[in-house]
């Protein structure tokens, strides 16, 4: 479960720059994914080999204004929900007021927390400027400058720090995971509730990781299955916006959590911008996923209407042409009985290993049939191995890897999955030159 770097503080002091300024330095994410990566407030990234999600957060304003309170009110989640907290203030305008009132909320959050004092352009001056920030008591101050990327190498190097001290999860290996994600309203906690009825599950109250979420164990033949809701995302706001922002950072993190992703559609609404975002973060954290138009029973249908929307859901989420699409309503359980044995097969998918023997043998008749080239130059491929599950990650050995064009790749995962399934689950491929390890 990749852990969580909020960047918090007053509003102006600079956190949108510091966000783009270590996106830019060292974005980890391959080009032509979609989905949360691709939003302003969120980001994957790495540093010295560690990998996390760096949220960008609205300013704390503490002032009784409807905007200002629905902004700040993102800022306390994204302290919530976060793992290691950057605490940014501003060198030039010096300790303020409210810096002190919202460094008593990050100790109330016991987390680790970095204060990081910007616009330090004068680095002979640094020790001036940061004396006053040592009153806040969260430690040492680190100066830098985020519009000129002065010493962000260090700040990076100190959340790597604290990330190293975190607890590494448990994970149940004969436990499934599954998260219920989507957006506000859209049947996620009814159908939660419908699966555990159906199961007459034991419910247990343990919370997760996301605040007012609650883990449901149930067991479907034999098989314990660990349901995470978050249907605390249901909340007013006076921001629209604010509603979507806490839909994404709790789908990102009930996402790093399971195996497999439902991702619960409104079926008389129809697929939006946000549900897209939201199927991207589990696509790219690598999650099986089964694709869940609920309200199915109220929505106007003709003979045609269910193929309809799965063309049109295929043609809008290209990136998930592998996931299953079940049409359910949670009010009523239609269609809901076979979804549990569904998640089993699934899961059987996403940890499925193929020899490299079979895998080889494919490779030739995949070769054979459509010989790999780029400008008319043939590429060799020498081997494919399958290296990892959950999920599947196949190493590819070949003569050059810069001219295999990412095509062919595509039509190797075709072939791979007619011969040998892979239903529901994403695949993953590595090129390596011969002899590279």
């Amino acid at each position: 479960m990749l852990p969580i770097v909020a960047v918090v503080g007053r509003p102006n002091v600079g956190k949108s720059t510091l966000f783009n300024k270590i996106m830019q330095q060292r974005l980890a994410i391959v080009e032509d994914t979609p989905g949360v990566t691709r939003d302003r407030l969120y980001a994957q990234t790495d540093w010295s080999g560690h990998n996390f999600f760096l949220v960008d957060t609205g300013g704390f304003a503490l002032v009784d204004e409807p905007l200002a309170l629905a902004v700040t009110k993102q800022a306390e989640e994204a302290v919530w929900e976060s793992d290691v907290i950057i605490f940014l203030v501003d060198g030039k305008e010096g300790l303020a007021p409210d810096d002190r009132e919202v460094a008593e909320l990050l100790r109330r959050s016991k987390k680790p927390v970095v204060v990081v004092v910007n616009k330090v352009d004068d680095f002979s001056r640094s020790q001036e400027l940061l004396s006053d920030f040592y009153e806040l008591g969260l430690g040492e101050p680190l100066p830098i400058s985020a519009a000129n990327g002065l010493n962000i190498g260090d700040l990076l190097d100190v959340i790597v720090s604290h990330l190293e001290k975190l607890p590494l999860p448990e994970e149940d290996e004969d436990t499934i995971a599954v998260a219920c994600i989507g957006r506000p309203n859209v049947g996620k906690s009814s159908l939660v509730n419908r699966l555990a009825g159906q199961e007459r599950a034991v419910v247990s109250p343990i919370p997760g990781t996301t605040r007012d979420a609650i883990d449901t164990t149930i067991y479907h033949n034999g098989r314990k299955m660990t349901l995470i809701d978050t249907a605390g995302l249901r909340r007013k706001s006076r921001l629209a916006s604010g509603i979507e922002y806490y839909s994404m950072l709790r789908s990102v993190r009930a996402v790093q959590r399971c195996h497999i992703a439902l991702l619960v559609l409104d079926g008389p609404e129809g697929l939006t911008e946000q549900d897209k975002r939201i199927a991207g973060i589990a696509h790219e954290a690598g999650k099986a996923v089964i694709l869940l138009v609920n309200k199915w029973d109220i929505v106007v249908k003709d003979t045609n209407t269910m193929a309809k929307y799965k063309r049109d859901l295929r043609s809008e989420l290209k990136f998930l042409e592998y996931a299953n699409i079940e049409f359910v309503s949670a009010l009523t359980g239609a269609r809901l009985p076979g979804l549990l044995t569904l998640v089993e097969k699934t899961m059987e998918q996403y940890q499925r290993r193929i020899s490299t023997g079979l895998l080889n043998d494919l490779l030739v008749d995949a070769v054979l049939a459509n010989p790999p080239s780029t400008k008319g130059t043939r590429v060799k491929m020498f081997y494919i191995t399958q290296v990892s599950v959950k999920p599947p990650r196949f190493v590819l050995f070949v003569s050059d890897p810069e001219r295999v064009h990412f095509s062919w790749l595509r039509y190797l995962e075709n072939r791979i999955r007619e011969a040998f399934g892979f239903e529901g689950t994403p695949m993953q491929f590595a090129l390596r030159k011969r002899g590279s390890r």
